[in-house]
């Protein structure tokens, strides 16, 4: 009987150590709070198509993950001699949605994670404290033919520079930055619920700190 229990334990380890790694993006650089780039006289702005915009994420515990979208709520981007100069968008934190379950268990984690649930208001997002988060540009540089983007992340009133590699294209009517997936650590924004990090006594019911995250800003002229 010890020996089937620690095989099982051992399974369940494994397979939390696969989910976890499996498909993982890789970490952001986080730091602290940076200045955000300024728009010049000469600059054009694009304005953010909210409707084909959107951040894609996910999230795990063991043997078991769950992921879905944000979409955007406002957002601008300022062009200047074909590259990006400056921009910022806002975060309708009211969207959150996830795409992999049905019916009540989907309608239970989208109220749990936005903190609609009476005594549950903290745990995740407290949407109705928080409704929005924002992301500030504060730079983009080339490195190994790769465009990394930086700027200021503020979910909950916690603001932290993120810096993450992006694939961006600009013409006379579009700008497009799509992200490749990155990892963030929720902790750092007071996403504390679950966390092994922040309560050590909780065994294996503990939900990952790593959330990853893809970004998807379309924006036009």
């Amino acid at each position: 009987m010890k020996k089937l229990l620690l095989n099982t334990a051992m399974v369940a380890f494994i397979a939390t150590g696969l989910i976890s790694c499996k498909d993982k993006g890789a970490d952001a650089t986080t730091s602290e709070v940076k200045e955000v780039a300024q728009t010049s006289a000469a600059a054009v702005t694009y304005t953010v198509d909210t409707d084909a915009s959107q951040i894609l994420w996910k999230g795990s515990k063991p043997l078991k993950t769950h992921h879905g979208t944000i979409s955007l709520k406002e957002g601008q981007v300022a062009v200047k001699d074909n590259k990006i100069e400056s921009g910022n968008f806002t975060i309708d934190m009211h969207t959150i949605t996830d795409l992999d379950l049905e019916g009540k268990m989907k309608t239970n984690l989208e109220n749990h994670l936005k903190g609609t649930v009476e005594g549950k208001e903290v745990d995740f997002f407290n949407v109705t404290k928080y409704p929005v988060s924002t992301f500030e540009l504060t730079g983009m540089t080339e490195k190994e033919g790769k465009t990394l983007i930086s700027g200021n992340l503020t979910i909950k009133d916690k603001t932290n520079n993120i810096e993450f590699p992006a694939t961006v294209t600009v013409d006379a009517e579009n700008v497009n930055i799509k992200s490749e997936p990155f990892v963030l650590d929720r902790t750092l924004w007071g996403v504390n619920f679950g966390s092994k990090t922040i309560f050590t006594d909780i065994g294996d019911k503990f939900i990952s700190d790593e959330m990853e995250i893809t970004i998807d800003v379309k924006a036009k002229r």
